[in-house]
């Protein structure tokens, strides 16, 4: 097999294998390699301990990043690249890192710690392989499968299960039968794992391209540390609205973001408060009125569980509690709504309501979506015309509303709200002649109330 091993790579296995130790490639590396991918990070693992990996490069710069457990990381010009030495490993306390380990001189034994068969292949520097647990086959055939016995290597480690959904969505992969059962069963070990490590691999997962299978296939995960997503995957819509039920809704919505995580977190949370809002008249039809400022409700507390960062936080929130929003095809409308969010929010507003109407009974959202592809043109318009849609685009400021004869003070920007609101409504147009005479006439009327 022909494999472009990085150039630095190669130097630190050449290296090692001339001072006389086994020296491979592994783990993602290698997957990547085999799924034809330019890894991202270059993992080895060799026989030399960690003190005989720091001599092989005493010439080089040796960052000790985790000798206890026998990894040293190599700076290969300016590129890291961790060497471990072989081991295996004691129990797992905390369910995250092993309370000890043992330093092995087989392979083979290093191989069988690693989660799943895909992460366990080792490659030296001809590109030969060793693989002996079938982790080729299972690149090739699509399938995540645990090294061993499933229910152990979820125990190790609860994030695993968070993985395994992670990989089969990027990847588009299906998960191995008695690997998925124990993914299922070991949901709960979830519970130990912290916050911003669901939060990465959450992340990872909802852009990938099986994003959509992983939460059809396995609302239950999703549900161990989001609970408050169970009410909605067990929601019915009887409503001509929505051809599918609460969940199947939200993963059409889901699939029909784009592979954004701001958008992808605002479609999947974007109906959480449905369930609580729920009514049904005496026709039979459910509605679900106010469902979007529950809903921003509880994405606040749920994303804040999670430790996300306020600025996804806050604009996601903003995105699901306007995703409900009456927005007609106007281009006063449109300068309102670019005002009152800004344009790359108001943009995102606009993809959320796609992938909502996406997700819903396509006979009847076809006007919809026309309609929010009139509303994109309008908006990018608006833009390429620099059209006024803040208080700084005005073509006056407070000085000239002074010099016009207003006294300094809280009636100066009472003035230029006026101002803006009219000049976004369309009633007069952003020219200092019209916006001067506008003053003019205010001062002259003799109103001390706000000028709107």
């Amino acid at each position: 097999m022909n494999f472009e091993i990085l150039d630095g790579a190669r130097r630190i296995l050449q290296t090692l294998n001339n001072a006389g130790y086994e020296a491979y490639l592994v783990g993602g590396c290698v997957r990547d390699l085999l799924r034809g991918v330019e890894p991202h990070d270059w993992d080895i693992c060799t026989s030399a301990l960690p003190e005989e990996t720091e001599r092989c490069f005493a010439d080089r710069r040796v960052i000790e990043t985790g000798l206890k457990h026998g990894t040293v990381t190599v700076l290969e010009e300016g590129q890291p690249y961790e060497i471990t030495t072989y081991r295996t490993e004691g129990p797992y306390s905390d369910s995250r890192r092993p309370d000890f380990v043992c330093f092995v001189p087989n392979l083979e034994e290093d191989l069988a710690r690693r989660d799943f068969t895909m992460n366990a292949i080792a490659m030296d520097l001809q590109g030969n392989l060793q693989d002996p647990f079938g982790g080729v086959d299972d690149i090739k055939a699509g399938l995540i499968r645990c090294v061993g016995e499933p229910g152990h290597r979820f125990q190790e480690d609860g994030l695993r299960v968070m993985r395994a959904l992670r990989f089969a969505a990027v990847f588009g992969y299906e998960i191995e039968e008695q690997t998925a059962q124990a993914v299922h069963e070991n949901r709960a070990m979830l519970d130990r794992v912290a916050a911003e490590r669901i939060n990465a691999e959450l992340c990872k997962l909802l852009v990938g391209k099986g994003a959509g299978n992983a939460l059809r296939q396995y609302p239950d995960v999703f549900c161990q540390f989001w609970p408050q997503l169970g009410p909605l995957v067990t929601l019915e819509q009887n409503n001509p609205w929505h051809c599918w039920g609460g969940w199947e809704h939200t993963i059409h919505a889901v699939e029909g973001a784009p592979t954004d995580v701001t958008l992808r977190l605002a479609m999947l949370l974007h109906d959480i408060g449905k369930p609580a809002c729920k009514s049904t008249d005496e026709n039979g039809i459910d509605h679900f009125y106010g469902h979007p400022a529950v809903s921003a409700q509880l994405a606040e507390q749920m994303l804040r569980a999670l430790k996300f960062d306020n600025k996804t936080r806050e604009r996601v929130v903003l995105l699901v509690e306007h995703h409900d929003a009456q927005l007609p095809p106007r281009s006063q409308v449109i300068r309102r709504w670019l005002n009152r969010l800004g344009p790359e929010a108001f943009f995102q507003l606009l993809e959320v309501k796609r992938a909502d109407n996406m997700g819903q009974t396509l006979e009847k959202v076809r006007g919809r979506l026309a309609e929010l592809e009139e509303i994109r043109d309008k908006a990018e318009q608006i833009l390429a015309e620099d059209q006024c849609l803040a208080l700084k685009d005005l073509a006056v400021d407070g000085r000239d509303v002074m010099a016009a004869g207003i006294a300094p003070g809280p009636a100066v920007g009472q003035v230029l709200e006026g101002l803006l609101e009219r000049v976004l409504s369309g009633e007069i147009p952003n020219e200092r002649d019209a916006l001067l005479n506008w003053i003019a006439h205010y001062k002259n009327s003799g109103q001390k109330q706000d000028a709107n």
